[in-house]
């Protein structure tokens, strides 16, 4: 008796260790450097920005959840990017899931995607998409800001203002980047 209560709890041990894929628990992938970072989703849908104090800029900046720094490229125009290839290695597109609702916190505007040319869904701010910079090593860092490549200037993105933080004192935007949205309802595409 003692022998098959012994058989029979090993074999409980036994399915109990096994690693199945089932019982597995899940590991979302780590982000590859200079990717966009990771997000997290809600009922209400996708956290990919939200609004964070910069003393390097001085102003409030838009950042995504692993606080770094988000860009918009002067080139982009109708709402569409003219990143790619070469261009989005350098300047990784802010993605997420098809389908997903981008939210942030704090952001003061629209959040919203659209489609890049390899299918992929971009987010965008009050209509311009958003990028991360692989120059940017840590949270809060800003090196990408003003500078001038694949055909346009990369600007951080301000949030309270009609200024990107590049452009001299009384000089307005060249993109709706920085305006902020009215106040009624919440995000939408």
């Amino acid at each position: 008796m003692a022998l098959a209560a012994v058989a029979v709890v090993g074999l409980i041990t036994a399915a109990c260790g096994s690693s199945s894929p089932s019982s597995s628990p899940t590991t979302l992938p780590r982000s590859p450097a200079g990717s966009p970072g990771t997000t997290t989703t809600t009922a209400a849908g996708t956290t990919v920005a939200k609004a964070e104090s910069n003393a390097t800029i001085g102003k409030t900046i838009l950042v995504n959840t692993s606080g770094m720094t988000l860009y918009t490229l002067s080139a982009d125009t109708g709402g569409m990017s003219s990143c790619s290839a070469a261009c989005a290695s350098i300047w990784p597109p802010l993605t997420v899931a098809s389908g997903a609702t981008p939210v942030g916190t704090g952001t003061g505007g629209t959040l919203a995607t659209i489609m890049r040319s390899d299918g992929s869904q971009q987010v965008t701010f009050n209509g311009q998409p958003l990028y991360t910079f692989v120059g940017d090593k840590s949270a809060g860092a800003a090196t990408g800001n003003g500078i001038k490549s694949f055909g346009g200037t990369w600007s951080v993105v301000t949030v309270g203002s009609a200024t990107p933080s590049n452009a001299p004192a009384g000089t307005m935007a060249p993109t709706p980047t920085t305006t902020k949205a009215p106040s009624g309802g919440g995000y939408s595409y």
